[in-house]
């Protein structure tokens, strides 16, 4: 089936009706550029694209702040390729519905002058007012700005409104963080391995116009794109080059992201630089409250790009906001659905996001305050559903670990238990929500877990009597124990059809030593378990004593079929994508049942 917006009714005016009703009414005029220099002399290059390139007319703004080039020189010769594969959709998009674009380099990247001192650098935020404030100052300004992003993009969405600059409307944040610690780079506490080294190859690729590098990477990989295009005044691009020569001491991700091993680690020569820092959450008080926020992520987005969208939306005092959830994976390249018609995703993103800056940016009538502010897609159901509150559910349903390594819907009385050693050879694959958010090409999501997923130790149900709607956050709460100090404890939750094909649906993990859990605070909210992640709160496992791990899977919308088994599998080990924990002492882990120690699976049920 495909991700269409007309299935399930979850709209009073589908996205893609309310886009054909919207057809292009200007060209795309030509873009401009300059440098726009900030407060301590750093120059940033800048393009300006206009609809019909008209600087005599008054257009709203949509703002693009991007580290991975805005616009790239061509080789010469060749006209029929992309010049800026990073944001020529929404210029597409919002150019010829009457939006000027301006597309910015970050400082330290592109054409821009400076150096990048840190990931998403506070640095970065300033120049964003003084951005807000050149905008403005345009003739062809109306006064009014909002801004949107895939990402990187996303967040600095937030930056952007947090800078409490008046001219700032409403912000689309895309497959993008609120923490950058947990939603990213640490999930459960656990370093994604691959992740900093791919993304330190990347910016090498750009940052340094290395271009052998560049290759690997499918989005900028056409050997037609040369290095960042000059502003117009560098007519020799002796200026672009200049710059570029500042970003060989740009900050390298694998250095700097170790830097904080818990949440709270500060630089040992910056104390109150954490990884909050260089987070949105860390800013919500300086986001103005009548900024209107749309987040939009999905189902298959990263370790926790999901949570991001959710903990957003949920923290924000902000009257106007939404939240959009597909069946998609990071920036929605592909639906990930098992059941999915095609590859490509059919529901129009960026046309939802249209509406969205139509009504609260360019002041059109949309009808959009009449639609829910939740709407998300109900994977194996195929249908979209909407909601006025996060979680949409009626109730939850437990299931218990229990002998012969069943999940029942009983507690069992008899205590007992269950081993697996931690496999350190053993993997999750190559085709996971993990590869997308490193720029890595992935389109077959975990279509070899029925090989992979037997090996686990496994609880299964009997086959369901009737379907099982379930939207939200699956909660395990494990009493386990370990013959080390230290585990990675990762729980997946599976279907397993009457044929004996198993279908992934989520995972979560959890390093051991952060089992301790603490309410969430005022600036981060969740409705699933939450936890400080801070040096002072981990703790060693005692050896051999049971401790209960409670914690949540990543969100899902999934309807487990009429004859269908849940299955949940638990491992000690992801090497295709985390390190070992702890360094080559692969521990047992023991599942315990039954008792006052039962292990259990809590499941958010949503009625369709």
């Amino acid at each position: 089936m495909p991700d269409r917006d007309d299935l399930g009714g979850a709209w009073r005016v589908p996205p893609s009706r309310y886009l054909a009703g919207r057809p292009a009414e200007f060209v795309v005029g030509a873009p401009t550029s300059s440098y726009v220099a900030m407060p301590d002399g750093c120059r940033l290059a800048v393009d300006v694209i206009l609809p019909n390139g008209d600087a005599g007319k008054r257009w709203p703004t949509v703002l693009i702040l991007t580290p991975y080039i805005r616009r790239f020189q061509l080789a010469p010769g060749v006209n029929d390729v992309e010049p800026s594969p990073n944001s020529y959709r929404y210029r597409d998009m919002f150019v010829p519905r009457g939006y000027a674009l301006v597309v910015v380099d970050a400082r330290g990247t592109g054409a821009s002058f400076g150096t990048r001192d840190s990931f998403r650098s506070p640095r970065e935020r300033e120049d964003y007012r003084t951005i807000a404030d050149w905008i403005v100052a345009q003739p062809w300004s109306d006064g009014a700005i909002g801004a949107t992003g895939i990402s990187y993009l996303g967040a600095a969405c937030d930056f952007l409104a947090s800078t409490g600059h008046k001219a700032v409307k409403a912000i689309a944040p895309l497959f993008a963080v609120w923490d950058t610690w947990t939603d990213n780079y640490y999930p459960g506490g656990m370093l994604i391995k691959r992740l900093a080294l791919v993304y330190d190859e990347l910016m090498l690729a750009l940052d340094h116009d290395r271009r052998d590098l560049r290759s690997k990477f499918s989005y900028f990989a056409n050997p037609a794109l040369l290095g960042p295009m000059p502003v117009d005044a560098d007519r020799d691009g002796s200026l672009a080059r200049e710059a570029m020569k500042g970003h060989l001491a740009n900050f390298r991700m694998p250095d700097f992201i170790t830097e904080f091993k818990c949440r709270d680690d500060a630089l040992p020569y910056d104390p109150g630089f954490t990884s909050a820092s260089f987070s949105p959450y860390n800013y919500l008080d300086e986001i103005p409250k009548d900024v209107a926020v749309y987040a939009i992520s999905g189902w298959m987005d990263g370790a926790g790009y999901a949570n991001g969208a959710l903990s957003r939306f949920l923290t924000l005092p902000n009257k106007h906001k939404r939240v959009l959830l597909g069946p998609w994976d990071h920036g929605a390249r592909v639906n990930a659905s098992p059941w999915r018609a095609r590859q490509e995703p059919e529901f129009p993103v960026l046309g939802e996001v249209l509406r969205f800056f139509d009504q609260h940016l360019a002041g059109r009538p949309t009808g959009l305050d009449q639609e829910d502010p939740i709407h998300y897609f109900a994977v194996h159901a195929e249908e979209w559903r909407g909601a006025k509150s996060w979680p949409p559910v009626t109730g939850s349903q437990r299931f218990y670990t229990a002998p012969g390594r069943q999940l029942a819907a009983a507690q069992p009385n008899d205590d007992t238990s269950d081993n697996t050693r931690a496999d350190f050879t053993a993997g999750s694959g190559t085709q996971t929500r993990y590869e997308r958010i490193a720029g890595i090409e992935a389109t077959s999501y975990y279509a070899d877990w029925s090989e992979r997923e037997p090996k686990l130790l496994g609880f299964t149900t009997p086959p369901l009597e009737s379907p099982l709607e379930i939207a939200g956050h699956p909660v395990v709460s494990l009493w386990l124990s370990a013959s080390e100090p230290d585990a990675a404890v990762f729980v997946y939750l599976s279907e397993i059809e009457p044929d004996g094909v198993s279908r992934y649906v989520t995972e979560g993990v959890l390093r051991a030593i952060h089992r301790a859990e603490a309410p969430c605070p005022r600036n981060y909210r969740t409705t699933w378990p939450w936890r400080s992640f801070a040096r002072k709160d981990a703790r060693p496992m005692p050896i051999g004593e049971p401790q209960l791990l409670r914690f949540a899977l990543l969100p899902t919308a999934w309807r487990f079929a009429k004859g269908s088994r849940l299955k949940l599998s638990i491992a000690g080990a992801d090497s295709d994508h985390f390190a070992q924990t702890p360094h080559g002492r692969p521990p047992l882990l023991t599942v315990h049942s039954g008792g006052d120690k039962s292990s259990i699976l809590e499941l958010p049920i949503a009625e369709a």
